[in-house]
């Protein structure tokens, strides 16, 4: 009997639903430790680093269990369908988050974001003061709406393209020619 290996998309829903649920689970320790950390870019960073070593350990483990070698094609669409996956589990867990459990949450978040922006701002030597009141309020605005439920179904949509990139070099990274089959 001829045993054939899962298709890759099929091979990626438990890895998309441990990272899925691992990025969730801190996001919400952040939340409950200090909400703030939500907004911090270190917190993001420290998240995409572990997402990046999640998804390449189960990219090779994947590849081993279908015989130590994998294509780009394959590759891309293991990694590609995980990402999604998980970027779903996340999209529920944080409008669950933002909507149900702490819907003053956005705006604080938003707040934060803004005054980080202005930090920003003045690192680079750029007044915010001399920015005219409007321009300031839409940057307010456009911090906060980004933790609303469509800043946040808008961030998954074009969180597609960057899966999608990711999902690219992940490909190049996981995939594994067999020489043997060269001659």
């Amino acid at each position: 009997m001829n045993e054939q290996a899962p298709s890759p998309i099929q091979s990626a829903v438990k890895p998309g639903l441990t990272i899925g649920l691992v990025t969730l689970v801190l996001s919400y320790l952040a939340y409950f430790v200090d909400s703030s950390y939500l907004a911090s870019g270190y917190f993001g960073l420290v998240v995409l680093v572990l997402f990046f070593a999640l998804i390449i350990y189960f990219g090779k483990e994947y590849r081993k269990e279908v015989g130590g070698f994998m294509s780009f094609g394959t590759a891309f669409n293991f990694s590609f369908f995980a990402i999604l996956i998980s970027g779903v589990i996340g999209l529920v867990g944080n409008i669950l988050l933002f909507q149900v459990i702490d819907p003053t949450l956005p705006q604080v978040l938003g707040e934060l974001t803004f005054e980080s922006q202005l930090e920003m701002m003045e690192g680079f030597g750029q007044n915010p003061d001399s920015l005219p009141t409007e321009t300031l309020e839409q940057m307010r605005e456009a911090s906060a709406s980004n933790f609303t439920l469509v800043g946040q179904l808008k961030a998954f949509g074009f969180g597609l393209i960057f899966y999608a990139i990711i999902a690219l070099i992940l490909g190049a990274i996981l995939k594994k020619k067999d020489k043997s089959l060269d001659f």
